[in-house]
């Protein structure tokens, strides 16, 4: 009697221990649900060596059968003579896939894509408003730091809205202006300054609130180095994500949910 009781009394601090530290840490089971949204994009030609190259991160949004990802990962331009399309690659049930994706809306100022993809819809993100982040709260991104090297297994980077700042800084030496930082100064809007390590790669992954799974941001790599850090000899190892509002106005545009 005494033992069954014992066992018992064990059982339930084992559960009660477990319900604790997941509330205390939500990120790995936000991790489980993110991860089936990730995407990798580039493009695929069937003839070259290798046949996919990959250019960055994207996510899925609306009904599953988009995806959100930076301007900057896309191609300036396809081979379709070489029958060279853009796609994404993810891995569903332990199988790598490849879907085609076109290109239904872009925003260049802010740096965002937003790809339809062919075929079943993967999981959707839902976005946030990144209106009502604050400096100091923490997020989370997944994405594929250095491609598709190692496989198609996303990988999770967690750190801090370092600063909410200008997405470019004026500078009192005129020779160092040119005209993408000129329409920057002049059209300004902030952007999110992060304390995680992020690398090319992770251009178009979600920065998503480690509790909710909200997406408030994408990550950018190139675009707002060149604004932001135009004065510097060497890049620095800041990384920087655009607020998830100037996304949701290409879905609200193309009469989305999101």
């Amino acid at each position: 009697m005494l033992i069954g009781r014992l066992r018992a009394f064990v059982l339930f601090l084992g559960f009660w221990v477990s319900a604790v530290l997941s509330q205390e840490n939500p990120l790995p089971d936000t991790i489980v649900a993110i991860k089936p949204s990730i995407v990798a994009v580039g493009t695929y030609q069937r003839t070259r060596s290798p046949p996919a190259i990959f250019r960055g991160t994207g996510f899925a949004v609306a009904d599953g059968t988009y995806v959100l990802t930076n301007a900057h990962v896309l191609p300036e331009a396809l081979d379709k003579a070489k029958f060279e399309t853009l796609a994404v690659f993810f891995k569903s049930r332990k199988k790598d896939k490849l879907r085609g994706a076109k290109v239904v809306a872009l925003d260049k100022r802010h740096d965002v894509a937003l790809l339809k993809i062919a075929g079943s819809p993967l999981k959707a993100l839902k976005l946030g408003d990144s209106r009502q982040v604050r400096e100091g709260q923490r997020f989370a991104f997944t994405g594929f730091p250095i491609g598709m090297i190692l496989g198609l297994y996303p990988v999770t980077h967690e750190g801090i809205v370092s600063s909410i700042t200008p997405i470019a800084i004026p500078t009192l030496k005129a020779r160092y202006l040119d005209p993408k930082l000129l329409r920057r100064l002049q059209e300004p809007y902030r952007v999110f300054q992060l304390d995680a390590t992020a690398y090319p790669g992770n251009s178009g992954s979600p920065l998503y609130d480690q509790r909710s799974g909200d997406v408030i941001g994408i990550i950018n790599k190139v675009f707002i180095k060149e604004s932001k850090e135009n004065l510097l000899s060497k890049p620095s190892g800041i990384s920087y994500a655009i607020p998830i509002q100037y996304a949701k106005r290409l879905l609200s545009q193309k009469g989305l949910k999101y």
